[in-house]
């Protein structure tokens, strides 16, 4: 079967099943592999130790598909519109959570089904999609197929859609027609994603520390944020879309008509107080199978907690009193932590509390840095 009509089919099949870019390429090392390791030399993947675990294995994607010979590489667009602005009390999720499915079942499936065509073609052809979980460099090989960019936020970019798009692959032991590499740079001197980040996690143009990344702080990161951090996240509960929002490319980006990817009310913004009223059960059986369900409970509630100690609104504060009685000692840290934002009295009252029976030691601490806080402020003088 000739390789133009096959590499053609398979992009018509992958348009009729909702992707949005496809492009093709060689199974090869990507062109990034050495600025991948110069990443991780540089600690930049924080607690993802998974990376650095099978740094070796990004070398070539025949780690993934033993003897692989082209990769299709495929968008998926996620973009709903703008959202709603936060009130006081709720939260901000990134928009790729905003849908009632995980997107990685979404995928999948589609994935799935596409193999079924390659293989309703050729049937002796071995294939294999990945979305997000296999050790291979998405972007570096969705730039070798023509599909865009990396930009100076590291995302993808594509001139027609933008950056708010999914990556997957399947790769294939075929050989197929190959896409012609994206080799511009469009971002030219722009800077309106390094400058609006609120943690500087950019230390340079095309480098991004993750440790300090309001996605990775609110999602991969596992245990207490760093303090310094902790009100530059703001109103963000779980990732964070400011990079992507300020970029020019997204001005006109697209609108997803993909059903699943629509917001859910609960879920753009989010009640910040109602979360603290779900147990393990509730907790999994309202996000098992959403994107939020990644942070786990413990680094939701983290999350909402820091969220609600930024906003300093005095309709929280008997939430966060009740957190600080919570079975998970990251919760009630970040309880801590929270209200020692708060002026009002009833906040150092609920801290001196839960001081006399805390057994935690990270609690403890965090504990008595806002009962000193409070201290240092005046706000209790003649108590």
């Amino acid at each position: 079967m000739a390789a133009t009509s096959l590499s053609q089919d398979l992009k018509n099949e992958s348009s009729r099943l909702g992707f949005d870019l496809v492009g093709i390429c060689p199974a090869t090392t990507p062109p990034g592999i050495d600025r991948f390791r110069q990443w991780l030399n540089s600690g930049y993947d924080g607690q993802m130790r998974y990376l650095s675990d099978r740094a070796t294995a990004y070398e070539h994607p025949k780690h993934v598909l033993q003897d692989v010979r082209s990769i299709v590489i495929l968008g998926m667009n996620y973009h709903t519109g703008g959202g709603e602005k936060p009130n006081t009390g709720t939260g901000l999720v990134s928009c790729y959570a905003w849908g009632s499915l995980d997107y990685h079942e979404l995928i999948r499936d589609r994935l799935n089904r596409l193999k079924e065509y390659l293989r309703s073609r050729v049937p002796s052809a071995a294939a294999r999609g990945v979305v997000d979980t296999a050790p291979l460099l998405e972007r570096e090989f969705a730039q070798l197929a023509g599909l865009g960019w990396i930009g100076k936020n590291t995302l993808l970019i594509n001139r027609k859609i933008g950056s708010w798009f999914f990556l997957a692959a399947l790769l294939t032991d075929i050989e197929l027609e190959y896409d012609r590499p994206h080799h511009a740079d469009h971002c030219g001197t722009c800077r309106a994603c390094l400058d609006a980040c609120p943690t500087d996690a950019f230390p340079q143009p095309y480098v991004l520390d993750a440790t300090r990344c309001i996605s990775y702080l609110t999602i991969e990161h596992r245990g207490s944020s760093d303090p310094a951090l902790r009100e530059k996240i703001g109103d963000w509960v779980f990732g964070c879309d400011i990079c992507q929002s300020v970029c020019p490319w997204n001005r006109h980006a697209p609108v997803s008509p993909e059903p699943a990817f629509q917001p859910e009310e609960t879920q753009n913004p989010m009640d910040l107080c109602q979360l603290f009223s779900l147990d393990e059960t509730a907790f999994r059986a309202k996000f098992r199978h959403t994107p939020l369900w990644r942070s786990k409970r413990q680094g939701l509630l983290r999350n909402a907690a820091i969220a609600l100690g930024n906003q300093r609104w005095s309709g929280a504060l008997s939430t966060l009193a009740g957190g600080l009685n919570d079975h998970d000692p990251l919760v009630r840290a970040a309880c801590a932590w929270a209200l020692g934002q708060y002026s009002e009295p009833s906040a150092r009252q609920s801290l001196l509390d839960r001081l006399g029976t805390e057994t935690d030691a990270e609690v403890r601490v965090e504990i008595s840095n806002s009962l000193e806080k409070k201290a240092e402020s005046h706000f209790f003088d003649g108590e």
